[in-house]
């Protein structure tokens, strides 16, 4: 069955003489899942075979190096340098084909980006001329445990090519195509975009040469065009070959421009390119600009851009950029684009392609733009996804169906959620225990901090809802219970506890903890919340009085419920992620926010490429962030500590959050062991792990469990 909801973007495409199933395309990601030496081996294959399986039309394989190891940008970097790389390329574009995709090999070189070439084989940075100093250091976001790594490490030295490196560089693209082709990639894309040697040459911000490769548009793109031509030379007339484009480099001083890339695509175009990827690039050095261009955080970011560059050709366009399916439909209707290509979203769910032509979308796992898969590159680690553990470990076998057993999932958060959806898929009897009135646990209060997690919430419950489970609401899992119950193992999820720390000042009527935060919000108020509570609605009556609102009290009270009963100067003690997602979350509603933090840096627990985003936005919106502070104290008016200079400091505060002491109890997971249950506790029970703790706990609680 084929769905008729996105008419535009499940319909027939084509690139060259390439035929496409759909408009839906893998976009190349540097994964970093090839083998330390370069070759493609089991897990690079099952990875891509997983989305083949998904229903991708097109799959287009991440930084394939055509001069590896130099030019490399990551660990596990797939290569294409030598012959020796073919069987690896060949098994992987098999595996794909026998799903009904087609694939494409991205051939690339890193240049000025190939930091992994420095770090790990002491290669120079390939460069057209000595770039200029970055704008800023994103390494000022790192966490101290961050940085430790990269201590010792010297700054690259830059290698500007001489004519000779430049026909060198030819050359490789081309050999590299020729082993393309013998592989059995459908397609190639040329990268010459997001900084690396190409795009670095038809930059003006890096390019000042003055010889035939710098100057004028047509110098500075000759290096990318006889690239494209030496490929074409390489797999004949009818090989689809297209290029990398960057639309613009936010931020970047004299860097490329929309107008620039119009010119360029032109270019590309009557150079024989059979398509054109639209993308963008940023000014690395500021650190929110990292997820503003190529991996963007607001939806639908580059579209505009894409639009323009692909009036200025005939050839198709793909475009991507946090662009929602609906979204995209309607932008290849109206000639805006003609492939989308989706990155994080098929990360999350490499079978939303498949889900969307039955017509199911609701059923697709959705992503919730945290950046764990490509904060985990920059890290120099391999991909992961926050809410689909599988990534990366497509090449293991999955869980099986066994002799079904009674298993009681106890606590209803996403880790048991999670839980209980994979147990009753492979056939389990499943109880989930939950004991509020309604599932989803820190969750709902982390989805109305940071609207993206509210997706996968809803996805968790409506799984539940349409599972063969169970759900026990408002009931509290004892061992009496769970013998009555008879069930044969447990696993229990049930969270964090969240204690008040030894703050001076901490019993003050107007301090909160986290659990008063979310019983406020949740409507479970103890006795002592609400007289807490009740403070505000006083304050709430002076600020009606002093506005001359008098007589509109119950609206100013009804407004200020609305936004939850807090004053207007909030101080937040504790900067990790729970804090500074609660300091965006009220200060977008109007409160003036203070964050205290002990640590030196802020952001434990966000991961790179979001901390870099929330910590620029909360200082745009006036947020003070402190971190290094120490001697905190509360006071019925104000929170005092020493700053990181050694001052001391009085913020005034109406209202103050301790958003810290969070940590793992395993107290009822013990009390059931104790009884004679076989036990698994995951999640938050066993330490804070937040979303990707708690998704990923769950899938090896089910392995285990299968086993």
């Amino acid at each position: 069955m084929t769905s008729n909801l996105y008419p535009h973007l499940l319909s027939l495409g084509r690139i060259g003489s390439m035929e496409l199933r759909n408009r839906i395309a893998v976009t190349a990601m540097g994964v970093s899942l090839s083998e330390p030496d370069g070759t493609v081996g089991e897990r690079l294959i099952a990875y891509h075979e997983e989305q083949a399986r998904g229903g991708a039309g097109l799959i287009i394989s991440g930084v394939a190096g055509v001069a590896w190891p130099i030019g490399a940008v990551a660990i596990n970097q797939t290569a294409i340098s030598d012959d020796r790389f073919l069987p690896g390329l060949t098994r992987l574009c098999e595996r794909v084909h026998q799903h009904g995709a087609k694939i494409a090999a991205q051939l690339h070189h890193g240049g000025l980006v190939a930091g992994f070439s420095h770090a790990a084989f002491g290669h120079p940075l390939w460069a057209p001329a000595y770039p200029p100093p970055p704008k800023g250091n994103f390494t000022d976001y790192f966490l101290m445990e961050e940085l430790a790594p990269l201590a010792g490490m010297k700054m690259p030295a830059i290698k500007v090519l001489e004519k000779v490196d430049i026909d060198l560089v030819v050359e490789q693209f081309g050999a590299a195509a020729r082993r393309a082709k013998a592989a059995g990639f459908d397609g190639i894309e040329i990268h010459a975009g997001h900084g690396y040697l190409l795009s670095s040459f038809i930059s003006p911000s890096t390019n000042s040469r003055t010889d035939e490769y710098g100057g004028s548009l047509e110098n500075r793109a000759r290096l990318a065009l006889d690239v494209l031509k030496a490929v074409r030379a390489a797999v004949g007339p009818d090989f689809p070959v297209w290029v990398k484009v960057d639309t613009r480099e936010v931020g970047k001083p004299n860097g490329i421009t929309p107008d620039l890339a119009k010119e360029f695509a032109r270019m590309v175009e009557a150079n024989g390119a059979d398509a054109i990827t639209a993308t963008t690039y940023h000014e690395t050095g500021d650190g929110k600009l990292h997820s503003e261009s190529h991996t963007p955080h607001v939806p639908g970011w580059n579209l505009e851009a894409t639009a323009a560059l692909r009036s200025a050709v005939s050839i198709p366009v793909l475009g991507s950029g946090r662009v929602e399916p609906e979204v995209a439909d309607r932008a290849i209707g109206k000639g805006e684009l003609d492939f989308v290509a989706m990155g994080r979203k098929l990360l999350a769910d490499p079978f939303l392609p498949a889900k969307l032509t039955a017509g199911e979308p609701d059923k697709v796992r959705p992503c919730i733009y945290c950046y764990t898969c490509i904060s985990a590159i920059y890290m120099g680690g391999v991909a992961r996804c926050a809410v689909n553990p599988r990534l990366g470990f497509e090449y293991m076998p999955e869980p099986q169906a066994t002799q079904p057993r009674h298993i009681a999932v106890v606590g209803g958060g996403p880790g048991g959620m999670e839980s209980a959806r994979r147990l009753a898929a492979l056939g389990h009897r499943v109880t989930l225990i939950e004991r509020s009135d309604r599932l989803g646990g820190t969750l709902r209060f982390a989805s109305l901090a940071y609207e993206a997690n509210e997706r996968i919430l809803d996805w968790l419950r409506r799984e539940v809802e349409e599972a063969a489970i169970t759900v026990r609401l408002g009931t509290e899992a004892t061992p009496a219970l769970l013998r009555q119950l008879g069930v044969d193992e447990v696993i229990v999820a049930t969270g964090a506890v969240r204690g008040m720390p030894a703050i001076s000042g901490n019993d003050l009527p107007h301090v909160f903890s986290g659990d008063d935060m979310r019983k406020m919000m949740f409507g479970e108020s103890s006795e002592a919340l609400k007289r807490k509570t009740g403070l505000f609605t006083r304050l709430a009556t002076k600020v009606g009085a002093a506005t001359g609102a008098t007589a509109n009290l119950a609206l100013v009270r009804k407004a200020t419920h609305a936004w939850m009963p807090l004053g207007e100067r909030v101080v937040i003690i504790g900067g990790e992620l729970v804090g500074l997602e609660l300091a965006e979350f009220l200060g977008e509603r109007g409160r003036t926010v203070t964050v205290i933090e002990e640590a030196p840096r802020l952001g434990k627990g966000l991961t790179l490429v979001r901390r870099m985003r929330l910590l620029a936005e909360l200082a745009e919106h006036g947020t003070k962030l402190h971190g290094g502070a120490s001697g905190i104290a509360i006071e019925p008016e104000a929170v005092r500590f020493t700053d990181a200079t050694g001052s001391e400091r009085a913020i005034a505060a109406d209202t103050v959050i301790v958003a810290k002491g969070a940590e793992g109890d395993l107290t009822l997971a013990n009390e059931l062991e104790s009884s004679g249950f076989t036990v698994h506790a995951i999640g938050d029970a066993t330490g804070v792990g937040y979303i990707e703790g708690a998704m990923r706990g769950a899938a090896e609680a089910v392995e285990r469990i299968s086993a």
